[in-house]
């Protein structure tokens, strides 16, 4: 199979589970739902999972080489939903989330072949330098799950205190289920931040001989780690939950949005590419001319961050 044929594959299938879940669990007129995930169900998300994940790779790392892009991101933060969510669902009855997470993956599957706009790496033959990468962007996505789930749970709280829930909200798992899920999200997160923090100092020296430039996304990436390092450590001590926890979640997330400012040339160096990522390996990277950028991409990403940049505010007032 090449082209579009292994994306329309993962595609299809989400989007039909996406409506059995739908049809099943969310409709208005649907007839009592199932008692949790019944076994074809979990197989056949199973199956998706393995189709979405083999064109992950052929994207991120085929032909031998690495690619970075803004729409195989998209893909592999949805592609880490859905299989969170999957795992999560032998422990939990979170049927109720498949319904919203599984038409976005659809989407996002599709993206990278409709958007193939991605950036070769160089200096990627060390191993432990693909491993610091792909580490570096599971953890960006799990911050940006965990900021979204975040959401979802203020507004189903508001809405529960209002005595407004409709059949979609009645659908999704317990508070506290999310809530568990959450911290769950932020912790696996947390230490693969740490672990991109540490291995980006050690890879700015071996591959380029010079520390680490200590510049706005490396601030940005520190500040963002002692705010989730506070909520964790205030959520075992103090027992922090509830609307606190939803307030440094999206805190934490926010501080992370400087880092996804600027947009690597479309030759990137991989030390352009890790300062995209938290700016972990900088010295030695070469700056892309005015030229070689893509101004119309550049500007959707800003619109995007001005948006992420609003969800404080928002979380202030759904609280």
């Amino acid at each position: 199979m090449s082209g579009i044929l292994p994306h329309l594959l993962a595609a299809s299938l989400y989007a039909f589970l996406g409506f059995h879940f739908w049809r099943t669990r969310w409709s208005q007129v649907a007839p009592k739902a199932p008692a949790g995930i019944r076994a074809w169900e979990r197989l056949a998300l199973a199956l998706a999972l393995m189709l979405h994940g083999n064109v992950l790779y052929d994207e991120l790392f085929g032909g031998g080489v690495m690619r970075f892009g803004f729409s195989a991101a998209l893909s592999l933060m949805l592609w880490l939903a859905v299989l969170i969510y999957w795992v999560e669902s032998f422990h939990a009855r979170l049927e109720g989330l498949q319904p919203l997470v599984l038409p976005l993956a659809a989407a996002c599957t599709l993206l990278p072949s409709l958007f193939p706009g991605q950036h070769l790496l160089a200096n990627v033959a060390s191993p432990m330098f693909r491993i610091h990468f792909f580490i570096a962007m599971v953890a960006y996505s799990l911050f940006t799950l965990a900021a979204l789930h975040a959401i979802i749970m203020a507004v189903v709280e508001r809405r529960l205190h209002r005595g407004e829930l409709s059949r979609p909200l009645a659908s999704l798992p317990p508070l506290l289920t999310m809530e568990s899920l959450l911290f769950r999200l932020i912790t696996i997160a947390f230490v693969l931040l740490t672990l991109t923090l540490a291995s980006g100092i050690a890879f700015s020296e071996t591959l380029f001989g010079k520390a680490l430039d200590f510049n706005h996304k490396t601030l940005f990436s520190i500040i963002s780690w002692l705010i989730f390092a506070a909520l964790l450590v205030g959520r075992h001590a103090w027992g922090w939950r509830g609307r606190k926890a939803l307030r440094w979640t999206l805190a934490g997330f926010v501080a992370l949005r400087p880092l996804a400012g600027d947009r690597p040339a479309r030759s990137s160096s991989s030390a352009e590419i890790l300062s995209f990522f938290f700016g972990t390996a900088v010295g030695g990277a070469t700056t892309s001319s005015p030229s070689t950028r893509n101004p119309a991409l550049t500007s959707r990403l800003r619109t995007w961050c001005q948006t992420l940049s609003s969800l404080p505010s928002s979380a202030r007032r759904l609280s």
